[in-house]
């Protein structure tokens, strides 16, 4: 089985868990714990009179503690979490920061940088795919090529819109892209429209709620003078221009028939098969980069008024 994951970096993470001397299984026992992840009762037993690995972990840990040491999992082969299966190895550590079995923030967060410093090298991440009671729960997967990119538009954002809005969409957004695109695609339309109604808004001009997506952004650019009829013919470059602008629409107009065929929203047939995660990266990197050049446009306009 080939695995992604090294051992340089696994052991990495071990180490650095055991010298902040975070103790794996939280508030579980050992067992406990373990039983999360393993089916212990059909995985063997290193011990000849017991049947299985719950029996001599349940000898070696809880009857008699010091036969093994506090960290013996790390290099337990049965489990190989040094050389194994990279989704096993991830869902370790998930359950490590999961609530039930560790409450410290504090621990939580030191214990998902240490992940991630490390994970990084090889392309995996840690990421936060839901909450219960309010707590974080994780999810390992490969990190999101062009992660960063949309880490950077949300902040441009941030400078001209609502930062909590922003901040918000663009996190559901990121996360996700992997695990559920048509709620990316969704989302990335919505981004859109909100931009453009931003606008309509501060220059205290109405919009009609009824509007498509693509009749608001026509509008849109109508309202910013951003049409390509907009563009005199002496004007330097002003083909080039004239077809970025006439493309604008384009990209609005596919990014909703996208959001309207595999997007968040509309109910599905049974055999309804969604998008891919680059179709879903291609859509939210579209909505943040228009965004971002309309509501700059927006403010740029507003003051030379």
């Amino acid at each position: 089985m080939e695995t992604q994951i090294s051992e340089i970096t696994r052991r990495n993470i071990f180490d650095f868990l055991q010298v902040e001397n975070l103790w794996w299984p939280g508030r579980l026992d050992e067992t406990e714990f373990l039983s999360r992840i393993f089916d212990l009762k059909n995985m063997p037993s290193n011990d000849h009179r017991f049947d299985n690995a719950e029996g001599d972990i349940w000898q070696h840990r809880v009857n008699n503690p010091n036969d093994w040491t506090d960290n013996w999992i790390f290099n337990d082969e049965r489990f190989n979490l040094l050389r194994g299966d990279d989704a096993i190895f991830l869902n370790f550590l998930c359950e490590m920061i999961h609530p039930i079995v560790r409450a410290d923030s504090t621990e939580v967060n030191r214990m998902l940088q240490i992940y991630n410093d490390n994970l990084s090298d090889d392309n995996f991440e840690i990421v936060e795919k839901t909450k219960i009671s309010g707590k974080p729960i994780f999810i390992g997967r490969p990190k999101l090529m062009g992660k960063e990119t949309i880490e950077r538009k949300g902040n441009e954002l941030k400078l001209i819109l609502n930062e909590q809005y922003v901040s918000q969409q663009i996190t559901l957004m990121e996360s996700s892209i992997e695990n559920a695109p048509h709620i990316s695609i969704g989302l990335a339309k919505e981004l859109i429209e909100t931009c453009c109604k931003s606008i309509f808004e501060e220059r205290s001009q109405s919009y009609d709620k009824n509007w498509d997506l693509t009749k608001l952004m026509k509008e849109t650019t109508k309202l910013l003078k951003l049409t390509p009829e907009d563009i005199p013919n002496e004007t330097k470059a002003a083909t080039s221009i004239k077809q970025i602008l006439g493309s604008l629409c384009s990209v609005v107009q596919g990014i909703g028939e996208i959001r309207n065929e595999y997007g968040s929203g509309h109910g599905k047939v049974g055999k309804f098969k969604g998008l891919q995660p680059r179709h879903a990266k291609l859509a939210v990197g579209s909505a943040s980069t228009l965004a971002i050049y309309l509501l700059e446009t927006h403010q740029l306009k507003l003051e030379r008024l």
